[in-house]
């Protein structure tokens, strides 16, 4: 039987909680829990999940050293008699630890990330996520599967400046509470953390200037370039998406792969398109690298480098997707366009994505199994998915 991944986390009446999305999330969903009558215990790692969880009833902090904490975990669900964990992000430090005690004393951890199937969902899933998932890779799973009843999802009225604030609050939070979490060891070495809110705000300034200086390349894409272009998605620099589940050292290089191989194998009538990241906008800028590369192969006329554009009508115009592992992967399926994965993706399975070179993807992109998009999208929902927002819709109202 096929559960639904909500029901299946009610089950239990003991909970921990360990580190959440930036923002008040977990404190909302210990709420939620309390009021259910569950057991919610917090355990924090630095300022940021403290002053987000405005909690003091079975909330600890840890403060020792990262290869202490196994020792300490261990004790903690052994005494309080812990019957699940919930924390958001499988690659943290603290949270790989937490997983492989979980497997270790056979206790179920279930894990937040942002939505595989976008923008109405957020992920929950049992073990891990991304390049830690366990989903059948077998084609003829999800053709095998019975037909999977999925509700319309609810709006999940996504605030953009909510989340920015959020993180905005999150690194401020860290920088006031530093000497009180002397040993905290943060995946993502922003530091000192006030330099990343400087970033973020250099970010949001520039979101107005690109929509203005390339309004023109877009409307040119999208009308003059339908269907003549590859849509390249560039991710975050240093989320690990790319550190931990890609072969790629950096995105550079990642450019420099597509461009070289765009370049020598692509028809000569056909362009490319590259995407930058939003949440990278502050952090990166890839333009002088481009432009670089794109004239040493003599196809400069023929690569774009654009920022704060629709990306529906971007995926929709173009002959084909290439991304590293981004979920837009599976917008573009969404909207029946090819895509070509060049990391670890959920999604990447015969049938949905190119199987073949990214040489060869210029020429023949190939087409999409229907059939299995829509027996995959179902099971993925189904089993994995939350209809909410960390940032909008709380998934459990």
């Amino acid at each position: 039987m096929i559960r639904d991944v909500k029901e299946e986390v009610l089950k239990y009446n003991s909970y921990l909680l360990l580190q959440g999305p930036k923002g008040f999330f977990f404190y909302k969903l210990g709420k939620y829990l309390k009021s259910m009558g569950k057991n919610v215990y917090k355990i924090n790692f630095n300022g940021g999940d403290l002053l987000t969880y405005p909690s003091f009833r079975n909330t600890y902090n840890y403060r020792d050293k990262l290869e202490n904490f196994k020792e300490y975990l261990k004790y903690f669900i052994a005494s309080k008699k812990i019957e699940v964990i919930l924390l958001y992000g499988d690659y943290r430090y603290y949270h790989r630890i937490a997983i492989e005690v979980c497997e270790e004393l056979n206790i179920p951890v279930y894990v937040f990330e942002e939505g595989y199937i976008r923008p109405h969902y957020i992920t929950m899933e049992k073990s891990g996520i991304n390049g830690f998932y366990k989903l059948p890779k077998d084609p003829q799973f999800y053709k095998n599967l019975p037909k999977l009843k999925i509700e319309e999802p609810l709006p999940v009225n996504f605030s953009y400046i909510k989340q920015t604030l959020s993180r905005a609050f999150h690194y401020f939070s860290l920088e006031l509470l530093r000497l009180y979490f002397p040993n905290y060891v943060p995946t993502k070495r922003y530091f000192p953390y006030l330099l990343w809110i400087f970033y973020w705000i250099r970010g949001l300034v520039k979101k107005p200037i690109y929509l203005y200086k390339e309004s023109s390349i877009f409307k040119r894409i999208i009308e003059d370039l339908k269907k003549k272009y590859f849509l390249v998605i560039l991710q975050v620099h240093n989320d690990t998406q790319i550190t931990l589940h890609s072969e790629y050292k950096s995105i550079e290089d990642f450019i420099s792969e597509v461009l070289q191989s765009f370049g020598r194998y692509a028809k000569i009538d056909t362009y490319l398109v590259f995407k930058h990241h939003p949440f990278d906008r502050g952090f990166k800028n890839y333009k002088k690298l481009i432009e670089s590369l794109s004239e040493e192969l003599k196809i400069k006329g023929r690569v774009f480098y654009i920022h704060d554009m629709h990306l529906p009508t971007l995926i929709k115009g173009s002959l084909g997707v290439v991304t590293i592992n981004s979920t837009v992967g599976l917008q573009a399926l969404y909207h029946n366009i090819p895509v070509k994965v060049m990391g670890k993706a959920i999604y990447d399975i015969p049938g949905l994505t190119f199987q073949g070179s990214l040489n060869d993807f210029w020429s023949n992109p190939g087409q999409i199994d229907r059939e299995l998009y829509n027996k995959f999208r179902a099971y993925v929902i189904k089993t994995k998915q939350l209809n909410g927002s960390f940032y909008g819709k709380f998934p459990f109202d």
